[in-house]
């Protein structure tokens, strides 16, 4: 039973949804609530990230991406507002009271993305009744990772026509910030300090994939089976083992690139030695803490380490299902031959990449609360790269139906 948008105050809408704790239930249309009206798609986009992937600065690109969602989230509250990570950017919705906060804390994301990483990151703010207006919807699921961790879950298409609307340079205009000397950002318990996490299985893969109609409710889980028979491993699982997060595979890194960008990002666009040793301090804690195995201040190994396999977003749904998994050789071979097959048929849309290894980049919102989510994306472009896979057979499939 849906949840009618009228029967929340608007500021409560979000934290008052009920949650889900079995992936399985975004295939549920019944359980996705309508945004209110008045609520505002803060969206960002990074421009021409492919040359920043070139040049091999996908982290850089997936910072500015948990950047935006870190700024907003420590103005919002972590567990009101619902987000979802696209690796070249990010969306996060918000009441129609925090506009103007929203908006700065966008505009001081955009002001370090240039100064420090010499990225142009396009951001817009988007009222849900302005996507309702041209035949989309915004309806919401929230996801339980752990007690206290969510991810939001979207359909309805709303956030991919927001998607379009900010590439387009004349449509997005309205919706601009208009901010031109924000503060710096509140980046509280945004780090970056992890290696990338190395496939044991074969390569990671980063998938984009979605039904070719939404007209049918059961296309989704119809994909979903498709999927567990293609690569012997069940999507909709508690834990998947091809998670690409796992003990074995965490490594905390302190080069100074790493550390030099962090402390940046933290410190306003200035390197400045509080951020600086607050990091060193922080990595040799973590390091210091799995070796021992001993308490230090609110950072318990055993509870941490297990939480970071549990609050990952390696798997989500925004009308596309993403997804970011360690497989071998034979499921890439039959997930490739599944997803070829289904595409030529005209049933579904996706976009692949592969890569050795995965990134990381981590948003700690309280450590003694255990109330932390980890953002994961495929090296080399990640999703990004699948994102334009997806969108030229987007256009092949369409175009060929109008012929």
């Amino acid at each position: 039973m849906k949840i009618g948008a009228e029967t929340r105050s608007p500021a409560s809408f979000y934290a008052l949804l009920p949650a889900f704790t079995e992936f399985a239930g975004v295939a549920d249309a019944g359980g996705y609530a309508p945004v209110p009206d008045d609520w505002i798609v803060c969206i960002a986009d990074i421009l021409q990230s492919t040359a920043a992937i070139a040049a091999g600065r996908y982290k850089d690109v997936n910072m500015v991406g948990v950047a935006v969602i870190s700024a907003l989230t420590n103005k919002l509250g972590v567990d009101q507002v619902p987000f979802v990570f696209g690796g070249d950017g990010a969306t996060v919705l918000v009441p129609p009271e925090a506009r103007s906060v929203a908006a700065e804390a966008l505009a001081g994301v955009v002001r370090l993305a240039e100064q420090i990483f010499s990225l142009d990151l396009r951001t817009a703010l988007i009222p849900v009744s302005a996507l309702r207006a041209r035949g989309t919807d915004v309806l919401v699921r929230k996801f339980e990772l752990s007690p206290g961790n969510y991810l939001a879950m979207f359909s309805g298409d709303g956030l991919q026509l927001a998607e379009t609307i900010l590439k387009d340079p004349d449509a997005v205009r309205p919706f601009l910030s208009g901010v031109e000397a924000p503060a710096d950002p509140d980046l509280t318990g945004f780090s970056c300090r992890w290696e990338p996490l190395p496939s044991r299985h074969g390569q990671m893969v980063s998938l984009m994939v979605r039904p070719a109609t939404t007209s049918d409710p059961a296309a989704l889980k119809t994909l979903m089976s498709g999927l567990r028979q293609a690569t012997g491993s069940d999507p909709q699982a508690a834990q998947m083992p091809e998670a690409p997060v796992t003990p074995q595979a965490l490594s905390l890194r302190a080069a100074p690139d790493t550390l030099t960008r962090e402390a940046r990002l933290l410190g306003g666009g200035k390197i400045r030695l509080k951020e600086v040793l607050k990091i060193i301090l922080g990595v040799a804690a973590v390091r210091f803490s799995r070796w021992t195995g001993w308490t230090i201040g609110p950072l318990k190994p055993s509870e941490y380490m297990q939480d970071m396999l549990t609050n990952t977003d390696y798997r989500k749904f925004d009308d596309t299902l993403r997804l970011v998994l360690d497989l071998n050789e034979q499921q890439i071979s039959g997930l490739k031959a599944f997803l070829q097959a289904e595409f030529a048929a005209g049933r579904i849309i996706y976009g692949l990449h592969q890569s050795d290894t995965a990134l990381m980049t981590c948003l700690v919102s309280d450590m003694a609360g255990r109330q932390h989510v980890h953002f994961v994306d495929g090296a080399d472009g990640g999703l990004s790269v699948a994102a334009r896979a997806f969108k030229e057979r987007h256009q092949q499939l369409y175009s060929a139906q109008a012929i």
